[in-house]
């Protein structure tokens, strides 16, 4: 139900066809968890919470530093030494004191995982490395949620969704993470943020279209992103579509796997 003040609060929602008043309540129901307070977690959480999401959970064991400041805007100069989570949580609040946030000032790890995502109806990873990509994507298959995942690089970021758990209409498997990407790039490859710098813009977009996907992804409205990877290329601000399907080779859902727990994360 929701209060005077909400319906006021989220009356551009409200007056959408496409949300109205049942799905403000579903935002309102909805528990989401998001995996890091850093230049993606950031926009998305703020966007979450000005959209009404009901609990907002976020996993980050990283302090504030002041190089930070340059894409993660959920944090402020007065946060540099603190925890990450802590200063999400205190912006969360001053935007929106109807949301309840739940910070976890924790790495997620193989031991834990399972633990954390349990308690949530949608997790998104916003996370800087491919070792907790493929473990929050494994955790989120084996505890049936579903996972909504953005990545960037210098000057260009990606985003997709995926119900791994579930089938597509025609009864086909719906493809996992390592469908996608069956092995991370080797290691040196890629180099870290730190070495090779990131446009702090770029991981607002991203993350601000990782909200959104989260958002329809609870309200039920247009076309979801299972099976398929949007690409944005901001050297030359072009978006593309890559469609992708189930892998009967992947080791977590395929037709003979090998990964039944996280112990392969440990």
């Amino acid at each position: 139900m929701l209060t005077a003040q909400e319906l006021e609060r989220y009356a551009r929602h409200i007056v959408m066809h496409e949300v109205g008043g049942p799905g403000q309540a579903a935002l309102k129901r909805a528990r989401v968890l998001v995996i890091g307070a850093g230049g993606l977690g950031a926009p998305a959480l703020l966007y979450l919470a000005a959209a009404g999401v009901g609990t907002i959970g976020v996993i980050d064991d990283d302090k504030v530093a002041l190089s930070n400041l340059q894409r993660q805007v959920i944090h402020a100069t007065a946060d540099i030494g603190g925890p990450k989570v802590e200063s999400a949580a205190t912006a969360i609040r001053r935007l929106n004191p109807h949301v309840a946030v739940a910070p976890h000032p924790q790495r997620l790890i193989a031991a834990n995982a399972l633990e954390f995502i349990a308690r949530y109806d949608i997790v998104a990873d916003g996370s800087d490395n491919f070792a907790t990509r493929y473990l929050v994507s494994d955790a989120c298959f084996l505890a049936k949620k579903v996972l909504v995942t953005a990545a960037v690089g210098i000057f260009d970021g990606t985003l997709t969704t995926l119900r791994a758990h579930e089938r597509s209409g025609d009864g086909t498997l719906n493809p996992t993470y390592r469908c996608l990407f069956p092995e991370p790039p080797p290691t040196g490859t890629v180099p870290a943020c730190a070495e090779a710098g990131i446009l702090g813009a770029l991981t607002g977009v991203l993350g601000s279209m990782m909200a959104l996907e989260v958002i329809r992804e609870i309200v039920g409205f247009g076309e979801g992103l299972v099976g398929r990877l949007v690409m944005l290329d901001a050297r030359s601000m072009r978006f593309e579509t890559l469609a992708y399907a189930w892998d009967p080779a992947n080791p977590l859902s395929g037709e003979h796997p090998t990964i039944t727990d996280l112990s392969v994360h440990a």
